[in-house]
């Protein structure tokens, strides 16, 4: 019973956070803002909504703060992933040469704070667990004002851009029939279904871990994160499917930026057992350690674009993450079985 909960977990996700997108576009597309900002901001925070609730269920009702970390990890690679996804589906050739310097500033950015939340792993456990009021990480508030500072030089950097033509081409225009108001309504309701489903999945999550007999840390980075990812899928691929090629890669990496910027932050809040990270698994570093590589072979492919770059069906930066990703599951497979 517990797989069928989880297919039916995933199936809500899936559908609650294919509304969820379409209805935060349409907003974004009523106010005027620009694509990097949508796809790195609005959409990735949309999109991480499973992440967050699952987050927040996994530490105040499971306690079981390896799940919510496996979780946003995994989540990390999987995003990673989907460029190399959407570098298959986009036929005029590799997708990170279509992109401009804000899409740079992100992903070095997303890289900056993966690499922070896993050496706060690291010196929480062997160094010092630096707490405020005995209970929130040091590392947390620090994680969100950086956060909060990227997001601050995106919007510097995208008003800037205003008006400056984009690579990616124009998004069509399909909310012009319908109010701020409806878009508003169906958007409430659709980011009301993904939490009611992130916070049953964190439950689920926990079932999946007695049942397998594997570590948490490995149940959340694998089988929670590919659930809890559905949406930045469906959302990215969607947006390539409408020429948007910046919201289609920015979603992924502003959804990193999100889950280690933001959800570390809240679910250090829920949990009051002590600072998180210092009661998780140390297998989340090898985890963290797959996402920098991957991150790099995607700054790699948004700054240099020699002239001749070998393509037959993908491109060489994609093949390098579905490695990179295939590796990564084999290591934390290795070390969940312990």
């Amino acid at each position: 019973m517990v797989w069928v909960k989880f297919a039916i977990c995933l199936a809500v996700i899936l559908v609650a956070g294919t509304k969820l997108s379409k209805y935060g576009d349409a907003i974004a597309e009523k106010t005027g803002m620009g694509r990097i900002w949508v796809g790195v901001v609005l959409l990735a925070a949309i999109t991480s909504l499973p992440e967050l609730a699952t987050g927040i269920s996994s530490v105040a009702f499971v306690g079981k703060p390896d799940l919510t970390l496996g979780d946003l990890f995994g989540s990390n690679l999987i995003n990673l992933v989907v460029i190399a996804i959407i570098d298959v589906l986009y036929t005029r050739g590799p997708v990170l040469h279509y992109l401009g310097t804000g899409m740079v500033l992100a992903a070095i950015s997303s890289t900056l704070l993966i690499a922070l939340a896993a050496t706060s792993i690291y010196v929480a456990q062997n160094v010092a667990s630096l707490s405020i009021f005995g209970y929130i990480g040091l590392y947390s508030p620090l994680l969100l004002c950086l956060y909060l500072l990227v997001q601050y030089m995106l919007f510097r950097f995208q008003r800037g851009q205003q008006g400056q033509p984009s690579n990616s081409g124009p998004v069509p225009a399909n909310y012009d029939s319908i109010s701020i108001r409806k878009v508003s309504t169906f958007f409430g309701i659709a980011a009301l279904a993904t939490i009611g489903a992130g916070i049953w999945l964190g439950f689920i999550g926990n079932e999946l871990s007695e049942v397998t007999g594997l570590k948490t840390s490995f149940v959340g980075t694998i089988f929670l994160a590919l659930c809890t990812s559905a949406p930045e899928i469906v959302v990215s691929i969607s947006a390539l499917r409408l020429g948007a090629l910046e919201m289609a890669v920015g979603n992924v990496i502003g959804s990193n930026l999100f889950n280690m910027g933001v959800i570390i932050f809240v679910d250090d809040l829920f949990y009051t057992t002590g600072p998180i990270l210092s009661y998780t698994s140390m297998d989340h570093i090898g985890t963290a350690l797959f996402a920098i590589l991957m991150s790099c072979v995607v700054i790699i492919g948004l700054i240099y674009r020699p002239r001749f770059w070998p393509r037959i069906w993908i491109g060489i930066d994609a093949a390098a993450l579905i490695i990179l990703y295939f590796c990564a599951v084999f290591v934390i497979y290795s070390m969940g079985r312990f």
